[in-house]
């Protein structure tokens, strides 16, 4: 593409700055707008710059993206009514042996839900059950929020609906759904270990050693339960003492100091006694009315539970149904059928099978992010129409052919290092096209090969440092608000972890990435 005029050119770039610098850096002190906001005015300022006409910017936006979005968001809410991922989070804790058994487990749930629900629902909905078992067992947070976040961004790379990116990759290259996941999936299961080991040996010191204490804290409650348990018959005992020494004193004869019988302690004694015989009948009465007070409790909560099942039974139904068209519409995007379409109509399904006003529901999905793709599309195209991501990649090409290990990982560094400065999505909307056009001319294999590239660093560089993806930060702030006690992961502590992670991983997926 031939570069535009001198005055396009700017205005473009300004238009791109300020919705990059929005996008980034959504609480910028000169505009604390928002990145949805941010999104919108960087369209507007293209428009108003006349680098894109109105029907041009609404040409840009990619509605089969959208719907998908849409669709996928929609099944996600619904799957989260079902209390799917309430199980997952039960699933991490059951059975644990110990602290790195529970990373690991950590990698695994947040790797397979990304994949099948993208990453940032898995992140939002694991975030806290982590936070809160981490808390439990006595265990630093860090290194299993930094196995939940960097898995969900491993594990979403292997499908379309994993991300954002995936899904504009997809639609882009007209790769189907199963020719994508096969094509990724080696190398995200490798990932995904190699990023647990990393882990583990990043932090196995700090892992073994609160599982010590942990350790010893067990003892100490088993100790406690013990002694506690040893003191309950000796109570009993003294009690059963009691009685027996009252039920003495009311037999015995009283007698005065020099031995001789008084009646009227005998008769005191024995009126003592009979008011104890009394008491005693009052008690026994008492404890026959608490029994039946307790079974009349209980045949009200049978006859309560008889009168609730039919509930119970109607929302395991439901459930099952729920769970049935999820998996009708993971298979129908094996098939190659149309994805947007095909997740519209799984959303679809699911409001007519809860039979109720689905506001609800739709209510939550989140529209600001659908609105900030449709002003990322009109930014993004308006700065492709001034010519200069042409003239970048016109002079990267000749580096980053993907005939040869060089140019695959020249290729890679570019992805990697425009991931984190533009964000991964707007460095897929910039390259795809470029990227996918360059090694198609090699061959259409290698054209394949490029695009599932372009969607395994673009993914991955999201673990490079806490602001390369979103779902980093929605971690970060879900466990910052977490109740009641909260935790801070800091910048410099994901950074620590994610630059060798990021490096180590992307290295080894792309020998896996299949053409």
């Amino acid at each position: 593409m031939a570069m535009a005029s001198m005055e396009r050119m700017i205005l473009g770039s300004i238009a791109f700055a300020i919705f990059w610098i929005l996008a980034v850096f959504p609480a910028v002190p000169f505009m604390p707008i928002g990145r949805t906001a941010g999104s919108l005015l960087g369209a507007n300022l293209i428009v108003i710059f006349r680098v894109l006409t109105p029907d041009e910017a609404y040409a840009a936006i990619d509605l089969p993206i959208l719907g998908l979005l849409f669709g996928t968001m929609v099944v996600s809410i619904y799957l989260e009514r079902t209390d799917m991922f309430k199980y997952l989070g039960k699933l991490l804790s059951w059975k644990s042996r110990g602290a790195k058994d529970l990373l690991c487990r950590i990698c695994l749930v947040s790797a397979i839900s990304s994949a099948f629900f993208t990453n940032d629902t898995s992140c939002v909905v694991l975030t806290e059950f982590v936070l809160k078992i981490a808390r439990q067992q006595n265990l630093p947070p860090h290194p299993f929020l930094l196995a939940l976040a960097s898995s969900a961004n491993i594990g979403s790379s292997a499908t379309p609906i994993g991300n954002p990116q995936n899904l504009f990759i997809a639609i882009l290259s007209k790769i189907t759904f199963g020719r994508f996941l096969f094509g990724i999936f080696p190398a995200m299961f490798v990932g995904v270990i190699v990023n647990a080991v990393l882990l583990l040996c990043m932090y196995w010191n700090v892992l073994s050693v609160q599982k010590d204490v942990e350790n010893a804290e067990v003892e100490l409650v088993l100790d406690e339960e013990v002694v506690s348990h040893r003191f309950a018959p000796a109570t009993m005992t003294h009690v059963n003492s009691l009685h027996s020494q009252d039920q003495f004193s009311g037999n015995e004869i009283m007698k005065d100091p020099n031995g001789v019988f008084d009646s009227s302690r005998n008769f005191n004694a024995s009126t003592e006694a009979a008011n104890d015989h009394g008491s005693l009948q009052m008690r026994d009465k008492n404890v026959s009315l608490t029994t039946v007070d307790e079974s009349e409790d209980q045949n009200f909560t049978s006859c309560e539970e008889k009168q609730n099942f039919p509930e119970k039974w109607r929302r395991l139904s439901w459930k099952i149904c729920v769970y049935l068209v999820t998996i009708g519409m993971l298979i129908s995007l094996l098939m190659g059928l149309n994805m947007s379409w095909t997740a519209i109509t799984a959303a679809l399904a699911l409001v007519v099978i809860d039979f109720k006003d689905a506001r609800e529901c739709l209510e939550k999905v989140s529209y600001s992010l659908l609105i900030f793709f449709c002003g990322m599309f009109i930014t993004v195209d308006g700065f492709n129409r001034t010519g200069i991501p042409s003239a970048f990649w016109d002079f990267m090409e000749p580096y980053a052919k993907i005939d040869h290990a060089g140019g695959v990982a020249v290729l890679a560094v570019v992805i990697l290092v425009l991931s984190n400065l533009a964000s991964n999505v707007p460095t897929v909307l910039l390259l795809g096209v470029r990227v996918g056009a360059s090694a198609g001319a090699i061959s259409a294999a290698s054209e394949k090969k490029a695009w599932l590239i372009l969607a395994w660093v673009s993914t991955v560089a999201g673990n490079l440092s806490l602001l390369g993806s979103a779902a980093n930060l929605i971690v970060c702030e879900q466990a910052r608000r977490a109740q009641p006690s909260g935790y801070n992961l800091s910048f410099w502590t994901h950074l620590k972890f994610g630059v060798p992670s990021t490096i180590i991983v992307i290295a080894i997926g792309l020998t896996l990435i299949g053409d």
